[in-house]
């Protein structure tokens, strides 16, 4: 199919469309007629795509096709449709998608910390470049476990969740530099290992681990997520396949940037657990099994319903009347 020629005869009856796409107000008969000239465009459209690839006819045309769907649809979804969509299939797709990268990030962000705990722990100029020995044993005794509670627990888990959900945001809107994730996980990696050393160098490695369990399991594992969500963007943008760069790069920032959205809500939790269990004279099962439970709901959520949303087709991208047409590809 010659695109030339089939712009030349369908000139007329896509001016038309245009028309009456742009009208502010249509009768029945023009409404009528939209609807049948919108049905002729799409085949045109289909045909100029299947014969021809992308054409800037084809993209002209895709241009009054979405205005004319604009005047008849009027509106997207309602929100009664968009929320539950976006909890079911749009958000555990997305996380599903980065199951495998989340696991590797947890793995090496866990031998990073040891590594640095076991150095600084064990070699005593490391030790000492944090602080005098004064300084040091007053924060594996006192400051250490005082964090957790020197401070109202409505005030300190919103402060932590403010924090720890602006720390997640960045590593996936800057996840396009490639390097913004990799640099705030090793951060969190080594400040993990750091304040570890200091309390296992005084024999209160215990008292670190209990503490970190009951909000750690959950708070690390969504920056885990959000820093492999940064990195699935810029490698979108390093290999974009059979895409254009700027097309992969915007469907993996549109699909990926719900689960920034997501990790609000579960670094939510982490904040409440951190500021309302950690510090409580409880049992340290209890606590700890609290954290437990809070990630293995989040983990059912990212790869049960995840892989379920993923099956049935859904991205985390953002639906075709929301997003446009896409473009088609080969391969």
């Amino acid at each position: 199919m010659d695109a030339d020629a089939l712009t030349a005869a369908r000139r007329q009856e896509w001016a038309r469309l245009d028309e009456l796409g742009r009208r502010g107000r249509l009768s029945g008969a023009e409404a009528d007629e939209l609807v049948t000239r919108y049905r002729a465009a799409s085949a045109d459209l289909a045909e100029l795509k299947t014969s021809a690839g992308r054409t800037p006819e084809g993209d002209y045309l895709s241009t009054l096709l979405s205005r004319a769907r604009l005047r008849l649809t009027g509106t997207s979804d309602n929100v009664l449709r968009q929320v539950p969509r976006f909890f079911l299939q749009q958000l555990p797709a997305a996380l599903y998608r980065l199951r495998y990268t989340t696991l590797a990030i947890a793995v090496g962000c866990i031998v990073i910390a040891a590594i640095v705990a076991t150095w600084v722990a064990g070699d005593p100029a490391a030790l000492a470049a944090l602080g005098s020995q004064a300084q040091l044993e007053q924060y594996a005794e006192n400051d250490f476990t005082q964090y957790y509670s020197e401070n109202p627990a409505a005030v300190f888990a919103g402060t932590v969740w403010t924090n720890n959900a602006w720390i997640a945001a960045q590593c996936v809107l800057f996840g396009i530099t490639g390097l913004w994730p990799v640099m705030v996980l090793i951060q969190n990696a080594v400040g993990v290992g750091t304040a570890a050393a200091v309390l296992f160098a005084f024999d209160r490695g215990d008292i670190f681990l209990l503490h970190i369990a009951p909000h750690g399991l959950l708070e690390l594992t969504c920056i885990f997520v959000a820093g492999a969500a940064g990195l699935h963007i810029f490698w979108a943008w390093v290999a974009p396949g059979p895409r254009g760069r700027g097309e992969a790069l915007a469907a993996a920032g549109r699909s990926l940037a719900t689960v920034a959205i997501g990790l609000v809500f579960a670094l939510a939790v982490a904040g409440l657990i951190e500021g309302f269990v950690t510090a409580q004279p409880w049992p340290w099962p209890l606590k700890i099994g609290i954290g437990a439970a809070a990630l293995g709901l989040f983990l059912t959520y990212m790869l049960l319903v995840g892989g379920r949303a993923s099956r049935r087709g859904a991205t985390g991208d953002l639906t075709e009347y929301e997003s446009g047409t896409p473009r088609l590809v080969a391969g």
